[in-house]
């Protein structure tokens, strides 16, 4: 198969799983492609797999933006790069959120009985000095109960080593392509670098998340089976398959969206994967089609991520555009609700 032409895939499926990785991506690619079987057994995998660890069941983690700057910004996102800040400052609405801010917003997510603190923003390097301030405070606010989870980008190795002896636990830093020439054209630097820092933080002993997306242009069904086994590789405690989101005013905005049926074929290969890993069913799959934030939990998810940035800033925050659903805690509570499933804690907190 040359392209992500899904519809006209394969419809053989794999009967088995082997162990290593040379012998696994011949099953994963034919899992991806055939999709004509379209309740594939993604239940097998999701459903099965999770349902058998309770401890995993849906871990609702907040997710707080703390900037919407970015020192590099992917091709594929509308989040302003340094230079768009510039050449474009008159049309960008920008904001960051103070350490006050971020400190009470804790309030609020601990009231709701939540103990994962989410913060998420652009690789700029001033978002360590806040945090390092307000971090600590987040985790009184906790009693020391709180899994402080950052997705901030690529940071030197000093700079993790300063927000983990603040308190943060676990870190997102998504490769999101392993083919280091896509990787190189969309994100205009090497995987190398990523990779480096995923390094760094396992070595700094976070817990680590990495993850793929799924349908970016340019990708081949044989990329997509090797994110899933890099992630494995990795050694890292989460990982996630995201279907690509078009972003207005970006390069990428004319190019069709990622195949959610793909996308919920990677989450259940993962899970079969990596039996013991933090999955989400990410706010993507239901921005492309409404109910698929529930498929991702019957395929193997067991996350969901809720927003909680402040109602005055969370509009300039369109990481996707005017396309990006947020999700909010009523329907994360009914959703689960609905699959028989119940909110749980932060296994590291």
């Amino acid at each position: 198969m040359n392209s992500l032409d899904f519809e006209e895939a394969s419809d053989e499926i794999s009967q088995g799983i082997v162990h290593s990785n040379a012998s696994l991506r011949v099953p994963i690619l034919a899992n991806c492609s055939a999709l004509k079987h379209q309740q594939f057994d993604a239940r097998l995998a999701g459903q099965r797999s999770v349902k058998s660890r309770p401890q995993f069941h849906n871990v609702s983690s907040p997710g707080e933006q703390i900037h919407r700057l970015c020192e590099l910004c992917a091709g594929y996102l509308s989040a302003p790069s340094k230079e768009r800040q510039i050449a474009e400052s008159d049309k960008l609405s920008l904001f960051t959120l103070t350490e006050e801010e971020i400190v009470n917003q804790s309030h609020v997510i601990r009231s709701e009985k939540i103990n994962v603190f989410f913060i998420q923003g652009g690789e700029i390097p001033q978002s360590v000095a806040v945090l390092e301030r307000a971090i600590p405070q987040v985790i009184s606010n906790y009693d020391s109960r709180v899994e402080i989870l950052l997705n901030l980008g690529n940071k030197t190795r000093d700079e993790y080593q300063r927000l983990k002896d603040a308190g943060a636990v676990s870190y997102i830093l998504k490769h999101e392509t392993s083919n280091r020439d896509l990787y190189r054209r969309h994100k205009r630097e090497e995987l190398s670098t990523r990779l480096r820092c995923m390094n760094d933080l396992l070595e700094l002993g976070y817990r680590v998340g990495t993850g793929t997306i799924v349908g970016l242009p340019g990708q081949m069904i044989e990329d997509l089976a090797n994110d899933l086994l890099l992630a494995r590789e990795l050694g890292v405690h989460m990982t996630s398959a995201s279907p690509f989101l078009p972003a207005p005013d970006t390069p990428l905005c004319q190019e069709k969206p990622g195949s959610v049926a793909v996308t919920l074929r990677a989450i259940a290969i993962s899970r079969l994967l990596m039996p013991k890993a933090l999955i989400p069913s990410v706010s993507a799959l239901e921005a492309i089609h409404g109910g698929a934030q529930a498929s991702g939990l019957q395929a193997g998810a067991n996350v969901m991520t809720v927003n909680f940035t402040p109602a005055k800033q969370v509009e300039k925050y369109l990481i996707y555009g005017n396309h990006r659903y947020i999700v909010k805690l009523n329907y994360v509570r009914n959703l689960l609700r609905e699959q028989g499933l119940e909110p749980g804690a932060s296994i590291w907190a």
